[in-house]
């Protein structure tokens, strides 16, 4: 059996806690929905903040919604270092000890201690795909893009869950060095 997962391709972004959306847009403020992401309710929010490292700034960093408990910015490796910091390459929400950053909205600015990471490669299985497919939840995958510069990514890892589709989530650092485009399909060779 091919086993075949779609490709998201992911660019540097946000997630916010409830209370840093108060600080950066105002008391009672709530993210806008832009546009629907490939995980359900997920979305791109319409607002962005200004991330500024030690090094560098990023004017306009696209907010994901909905809010979170923890704020976290996901960054390639490429990002990291024009901003000037050093994120360790971690699964979403496991922030402790990473790096920090400080964020300026219209209403305000906060400066977060930990929660900058180089997001780990990983694809998202709905429990259903995960049976057909064989996978476990965190198991570390093989797989494989195309393209003309076409990779074999290592230590992927499996996230299960009833709330997820069946999507794969590599950065633009990673995309951009295989040629992999959203939407192009990877193939899991374990």
């Amino acid at each position: 059996m091919i086993k075949q997962v779609p490709v998201g391709v992911s660019a540097r972004h946000i997630h916010l806690s409830e209370e840093h959306v108060h600080i950066l847009f105002g008391q009672g403020y709530s993210l806008t929905e832009m546009k629907a992401l490939s995980q359900p309710g997920q979305f791109a929010a319409n607002e962005t903040v200004a991330v500024v490292g030690p090094k560098g700034t990023f004017a306009k960093v696209r907010i994901l919604g909905p809010v979170r408990k923890s704020t976290q910015l996901e960054v390639s490796r490429t990002d990291a270092f024009a901003l000037g910091v050093k994120p360790p390459v971690r699964e979403s929400g496991q922030i402790a000890g990473s790096a920090g950053i400080t964020l300026q909205g219209p209403a305000g600015e906060v400066t977060i201690e930990e929660g900058v990471i180089i997001a780990a490669r990983h694809i998202h299985f709905h429990t259903s795909d995960a049976e057909a497919f064989g996978i476990t939840d965190k198991q570390k995958l093989r797989v494989r893009v195309g393209g003309e510069r076409g990779v074999v990514f290592e230590h992927v890892v499996a996230r299960v869950s009833e709330d997820f589709a069946l999507d794969m989530h590599i950065d633009t650092d990673e995309a951009n060095a295989a040629g992999v485009n959203n939407g192009d399909l990877a193939e899991i060779v374990e």
